[in-house]
């Protein structure tokens, strides 16, 4: 039934009225709201200075880059998204925007973003905000998501793609630093998801998406959780360590790590009854985690 929904829509066949905030809605505005931060600090942490309108036209044309993303990937999901409580709320299930208008939406907003911020800033820039949206639609939506689980590890780089290109607007280039901001990014991605997908696993085992938890068990996925967690540790002392920060920030990063330990280990040692509370702590912490994080690292380079 939800897939013959699903078909109805696809070919346009919704009744409903569609509205500015359904096609809004599209976008994914929370993870569109992450690439936006970490793009931001992307520029500020380059050694470079923009001109505050070519500022705001690469902020503008990567957060509609990655709002493009998220339109393409509600298409593509649409038959799993109806059997999900945690999406079937979305616009394409709800009838209230078809499938086919969905996908145009999101073709014609990541070839916009791309054109504009080759045009307005720089060709490398443009380049990496194509290959960051190639990655997500194609690599991980397309390819890995319904295949693997490990979907969220090797697809975790579509996310942390924006601070790079943030820096590349700055800079056109690509230097350590920049990499490293990627690497704490994609590092944190895996615990974020997997965490979520620890109480969420019969949604997922419904929609037939091989999360970790629901192919491995949720033992094994605690087990990677913690492993990732003491990886992104080490990562996110890199900065400071290869001197692109100072104390302020190792001591506040050093704080936020050993409370995301903190929260993965009891998450390990959780029964299954307790880890329907440990794993939402983790989850809801990981994002405060990674925009404290970036901060951090902006307001020690400002000191």
């Amino acid at each position: 039934m939800v897939s013959k929904t699903a078909r109805n829509h696809a070919l346009g066949n919704n009744k409903n009225e569609s509205s500015v905030e359904d096609f809004l809605s599209l976008l994914k505005p929370r993870v569109m709201s992450l690439a936006i931060f970490t793009s931001i600090c992307g520029l500020l942490l380059a050694p470079t200075h923009m001109h505050p309108f070519l500022i705001f036209v690469s902020i503008l044309c990567i957060s509609i880059g990655a709002g493009a993303s998220g339109a393409i990937n509600m298409w593509y999901d649409q038959d799993i998204d109806g059997l999900m409580v945690r999406t079937r709320g979305r616009p394409i299930p709800q009838g209230k925007i078809s499938g086919l208008d969905a996908l145009g939406f999101g073709v014609i907003l990541a070839v916009i973003s791309i054109l504009v911020l080759g045009l307005a800033v720089n060709y490398f820039a443009a380049f990496l905000l194509f290959f960051s949206i190639f990655f997500y639609v194609f690599i991980y939506t397309i390819w890995l998501k319904r295949r693997t689980p490990q979907n969220i590890v090797i697809g975790g780089a579509a996310g942390a793609f924006p601070p790079v290109i943030g820096w590349a607007c700055s800079t056109s280039d690509v230097s350590v630093f920049p990499l490293i901001l990627f690497l704490i990014i994609f590092m944190w991605t895996p615990p974020h998801f997997w965490a979520l997908a620890l109480y969420k696993d019969i949604e997922y085992s419904k929609a037939k998406v091989p999360m970790l938890p629901v192919v491995k068990g949720k033992k094994t996925t605690k087990r990677q959780i913690v492993i990732y967690s003491m990886i992104l540790f080490a990562v996110t002392t890199l900065p400071f360590f290869l001197e692109f920060s100072g104390l302020i920030y190792l001591i506040s990063a050093s704080m936020l790590n050993a409370y995301f330990c903190y929260l993965s280990f009891r998450l390990l040692k959780s029964s299954d009854d307790d880890t329907l509370s440990y794993a939402p702590k983790l989850f809801k912490f990981s994002i405060v985690y990674l925009y404290s994080i970036f901060s951090f690292l902006v307001i020690d380079l400002a000191l």
